[in-house]
């Protein structure tokens, strides 16, 4: 808050019942009471009047400031003339009121960008970095690909990379939203902006400060102010044509009724009065405030929710969201295999897995990788020898003296082994010893733990039409599909074909409902910025992907798309709320005014109160809670 403002505007207030007070006390001429006015006057309108003398050098006249001078300051003069009644508290109350408003204005603004600038404390200042066996701090900029940083608990993580020394605990929860602090070790990928809350780990560097995570997200952030919704233009573009007709319509006002009383000197001040209050009411302040205002809060409440919006103009679409196409693997699904079921023959399961890992113990495929890590004590002291690569079919070796054989079912016809089907959906390993078939293991990519919810949630908001893209197999995605309850599936495809479908999807859409894809592979960029609004997984998600997107997830939920179309709905209805709020006020006090019924008072209600009440409205859109209840 604008503490020097909030002092002026305390100052002022003494003054002017000081003013107050001397009016009904000291019985004073006109022209001296104009300059007891003056001083409380000028002491808070200073800066309007000096804005709207710089508006009108630069050619933009007719703004909010302009017309408060206009009128306050005929509210000043109206008394000089004969027969009128002085106007001076009033001009200095309206000013003193205006005042206040931007100064609600301005701690709204404030609030909002706190919540989005949570996100400027995930800019790291520092890194340690390894040269030479010494320990150097630098600027993260001046960090290289292929480099070895040291991050420290409660230090910020400087860059990407991969940990390849010691663990810890990261808090995550400025990037994603979520409290949970994510435990991680060697192997594993970090990113820039994440919080180490405990051990001493060693990162090495995959990507430069420029291309970082942290980076991304900042300039994400920055310039998501730069594409206006089409309700932020529209008030835009009235604004700029309604102010000046409404000046002309109050020079109407003041100039043309007096022609036709008795005496046109006798009836300029009843008029002109009507006139300048007709000016404080028509100011567009509420409209002009309140609608971006609420768009930013609005996207300052996603921001803390871990969803970055690229520009309001995309709330404008997503409140209109009526089909959801998503990608399958590390969308819907984590990404990765795992073991998902083991069925064995005249085998235990243990035994079965046991043999499987210890054949691909040295793969680098990701199914081998699923084995070993479902197995994980590969040293138990068994033998393993002649391990040979049967491409495209799978591995042979001979375990404990026993020639084992693990592949696919073409790898078991060539050996004589009578493998069977399974009746689950997935990758099947096929394992035999010595020719006899002895089981198979199932491996799947996993499904996210609230791909389902994500979905309901989706169809609970009237989201008309899911819709998942896969290159997997016709049954896998089919299963993914149904067990999702995804209305619509196409599996086996190029990234080509993905293009295709998605423009057709475009073709029959209607302007009342708009088309969201949701991916996060590099493949997926195409169809991302082809689609009404790209919704990319920010977490684990490619650099193609997020800048291709309109909108990032940085925890990598789903669920989290039917939280960002809730948000956007909730904030479209805050700014219509606002919309409507002030120009009802606005059309019943003008039209009282024109009668010659409303005050002055009344004016500044209908001006700077509706401002204040719609910037108060506009802060909700910060409070994202009651979002929940609607994706529940």
């Amino acid at each position: 808050m604008d503490k020097k403002k909030l002092l002026r505007i305390i100052l002022t207030a003494i003054l002017l019942v000081g003013a107050v007070v001397v009016e009904k006390t000291m019985g004073l001429e006109v022209w001296q009471l104009l300059l007891v006015y003056l001083v409380p006057f000028i002491l808070i309108g200073y800066d309007v009047i000096g804005e709207a003398v710089e508006g009108i050098m630069k050619g933009e006249i007719f703004d909010e400031d302009f017309l408060m001078c206009i009128a306050t300051i005929g509210a000043l003069l109206i008394g000089f003339l004969p027969g009128a009644e002085t106007e001076f508290p009033e001009a200095v109350f309206v000013m003193l009121f205006f005042q206040l408003g931007e100064l609600f204005e301005d701690y709204a603004e404030d609030n909002s960008r706190k919540s989005i600038s949570h996100l400027m404390d995930i800019r790291p200042d520092t890194a340690n970095v390894l040269r030479n066996g010494q320990l150097t701090v630098v600027k993260p900029e001046e960090v290289g690909i292929g480099e070895t940083i040291v991050v420290k608990p409660g230090e910020k993580m400087p860059l990407d990379g991969k940990v390849t020394e010691g663990t810890t605990s990261l808090n995550t929860v400025a990037l994603t939203g979520e409290s949970m602090p994510r435990p991680v070790a060697v192997g594993d990928d970090v990113v820039s902006g994440c919080v180490n809350l405990s051990g001493v780990i060693k990162v090495r560097v995959e990507k430069t400060y420029g291309e970082s995570t942290v980076s991304k997200i900042l300039d994400l952030v920055e310039n998501a102010g730069e594409n206006k919704s089409k309700s932020e233009t529209f008030i835009a573009k009235f604004a700029h044509v309604y102010t000046p007709i409404v000046v002309c319509i109050a020079l109407l006002l003041a100039f043309i009724p007096p022609f036709f009383g008795n005496s046109y000197m006798e009836a300029l001040p009843v008029w002109l009065n009507r006139a300048l209050t007709f000016l404080v009411v028509s100011c567009p302040c509420a409209l002009v405030i309140s609608v971006p205002l609420t768009f930013f809060a609005g996207i300052g409440g996603a921001s803390k929710r871990g969803i970055l919006i690229k520009g309001s103009n995309y709330m404008d679409t997503l409140a209109n969201t009526g089909t959801v196409v998503f990608d399958k693997t590390g969308t819907l699904t984590k990404g990765k295999f795992e073991v998902e079921a083991i069925h064995p023959n005249n085998f235990n399961e243990k035994e079965l897995l046991h043999l499987a890992a210890h054949v691909e113990r040295f793969s680098t495929h990701p199914i081998a990788m699923s084995l070993k890590t479902a197995f994980g004590n590969e040293d138990d002291g068994c033998s393993v020898t002649d391990v040979k690569e049967l491409a495209g079919n799978g591995v042979t070796a001979t375990v404990n003296g026993k020639t084992v054989h693990v592949g696919n079912s073409r790898l078991m016809d060539a050996i004589g082994a009578e493998w069977h089907q399974c009746h689950k959906a997935g990758t099947i390993v096929h394992v035999a010893v010595d020719g006899v078939y002895v089981g198979h293991i199932v491996v799947a990519d996993i499904i996210k733990e609230d791909s389902q919810e994500a979905i309901g949630s989706l169809k609970e908001l009237g989201v008309k039409k899911t819709v998942m893209l896969t290159g997997d197999r016709r049954e896998v995605g089919e299963l993914v599909a149904q067990k999702l309850c995804i209305d619509e599936c196409h599996s086996e495809l190029l990234p080509a074909d993905k293009v295709s479908i998605m423009e057709n999807i475009l073709k029959a859409e209607t302007d009342k409902e708009k088309t969201v894809f949701v991916g996060d592979g590099i493949n997926d960029a195409p169809v991302l910025a082809l689609a009404d609004v790209g919704i990319a997984m920010g977490a684990l998600g490619s650099d193609a992907a997020i800048e291709a997107a309109d909108v990032v997830l940085m925890d990598d939920k789903p669920s989290k798309i039917a939280t960002a179309i809730a948000i956007a709905r909730r904030t479209i209805g805050i700014a219509m709320q606002n919309v409507v709020f002030a120009i009802a006020v606005k059309l019943l006090v003008l039209f009282l005014a024109s009668l010659g019924i409303a005050t002055m008072w009344m004016a500044v209600f209908a001006d700077v109160g509706v401002t204040v009440i719609a910037v108060l409205n506009a802060m909700r859109a910060l409070n994202t809670k009651q979002v929940d209840k609607l994706t529940s």
